[in-house]
């Protein structure tokens, strides 16, 4: 997106360099990081920050109005709903189009939002192993509102910890160390010195949990979690002590709710000029656009792209028995924007990951993500089989 600064990246790469700094960055975990890092970061033009931040400020106005819970109830499935539910979202990550107006000026478009956490952790270091390997340009970050290294993990560390003791606190997953995103937890316990626990390790005694730390019976005060009902499902025979939607004495740091509240659920209520056009399949009552090649078809309690339908028909609509679990969302179409060293061009999208402090009006621009791909889809799984590809960092123009 930044021509010279693409090309001066791109005649300093080599396949060597590239391999040094996977090496380093592999360090940060036992087992090496299963899902694939693409060989370059973006460099993003303070144009395209500026309406990037713009329409994440708009968004951010809908999600923090007073009505917004009552919008969003439908969103939180019945035998999902856990109980003391904070008053917003602990974590914003909002998904971004790179794509290209009529005018060839570089512009977003929203993709799809959520209120749950992604990678703090690993973007940390991956930006810093990028920097610490490669040549970028000074007046480009990964940051922002002028947040250096320490304040990140200072704000970070208030965030999740507040004003308990690391060893109260934990990052809750099912079989932490099997997931793909292990490095992440990995890097944020040496960050701010919390450890991830699998629910099936989670002691239950009345309203109190416990786990068990270096065989130490220890109190939990605070759940970082980052485990989504979806995953359950993949395990029905699970036994554990503690069920999610338990009435339990812990505050949670993203509490499971907001998965629900801020999702696709939430993008029928947004108007942007960098947010295509979206409704709930039910609000069609049967009258679907003409033009169905322009549109994609979501279900609304899905995650990582399943069941995302790109190609449809008047017929594909007509037999969901539930279109109220559906979004119809007008296509964006994906620019190939940044070269790469053979001479082709690969596809990014750009998550913008906010978080927010207990009891502030508003969240606050904290990191970001890129993926880059050459496949009809996007996210790492469905690009593995390529190079120039996978999970980076953008570096924005200050």
């Amino acid at each position: 997106m930044q021509k010279d600064i693409r090309a001066s990246f791109n005649q300093s790469f080599s396949q060597e360099k590239y391999q040094d700094f996977l090496a380093d960055l592999n360090k940060a975990t036992q087992d090496s990081i299963e899902f694939r890092v693409a060989e370059t970061p973006v460099f993003v033009p303070k144009s395209l920050k500026d309406k990037l931040i713009s329409t994440c400020e708009s968004i951010i106005d809908v999600i923090s109005q007073d009505d917004f819970k009552a919008k969003t109830e439908k969103a939180i499935p019945v035998h999902q709903n856990v109980p003391n539910e904070n008053n917003h979202t602990s974590f914003l990550a909002i998904d971004f189009a790179v794509c290209q107006n009529e005018q060839g000026d570089f512009v977003p478009q929203l993709i799809e939002l959520q209120g749950f956490p992604s990678l703090f952790g690993f973007q940390y270091l991956l930006s810093e192993t990028f920097q610490k390997h490669y040549q970028l340009p000074e007046n480009y970050d990964f940051m922002f509102n002028s947040f250096d290294r320490k304040a990140y993990i200072e704000e970070f560390y208030q965030l999740i910890i507040g004003d308990s003791k690391p060893e109260n606190v934990i990052i809750l997953e099912i079989y932490p160390e099997k997931q793909k995103t292990r490095v992440d937890f990995e890097v944020t316990e040496k960050l701010i010195g919390v450890k991830a626990v699998c629910l099936t390790k989670i002691i239950k005694e009345g309203k109190k949990l416990f786990y068990l730390n270096e065989g130490v019976k220890t109190p939990i005060d605070r759940i970082y979690n980052r485990l989504i009902f979806d995953d359950l499902t993949n395990f029905p025979n699970l036994k554990t002590d503690f069920n999610l939607t338990d009435d339990v004495e812990v505050e949670w740091i993203g509490h499971p709710n907001w998965f629900f509240r801020i999702s696709k659920y939430t993008m029928p209520f947004l108007k942007n000029p960098y947010i295509p056009t979206c409704k709930f399949l039910s609000d069609y009552n049967g009258e679907f656009p003409e033009n169905l090649s322009e549109y994609v078809l979501k279900p609304l309690f899905s995650f990582a792209g399943t069941g995302v339908k790109i190609n449809i028909d008047k017929s594909d609509l007509t037999s969901i028995p539930d279109p109220e679990n559906y979004i119809l969302q007008k296509k964006v179409k994906y620019e190939p924007v940044i070269q790469t060293t053979d001479g082709s061009s690969v596809k990014c999208e750009i998550r913008m990951l906010y978080i927010w402090q207990k009891d502030e009006p508003r969240p606050i621009l904290l990191s970001n993500l890129a993926r880059l791909s050459r496949g009809e889809m996007i996210g790492v799984r469905f690009n593995k089989d390529f190079d120039w590809v996978g999970g980076s960092v953008c570096f924005m123009e200050r």
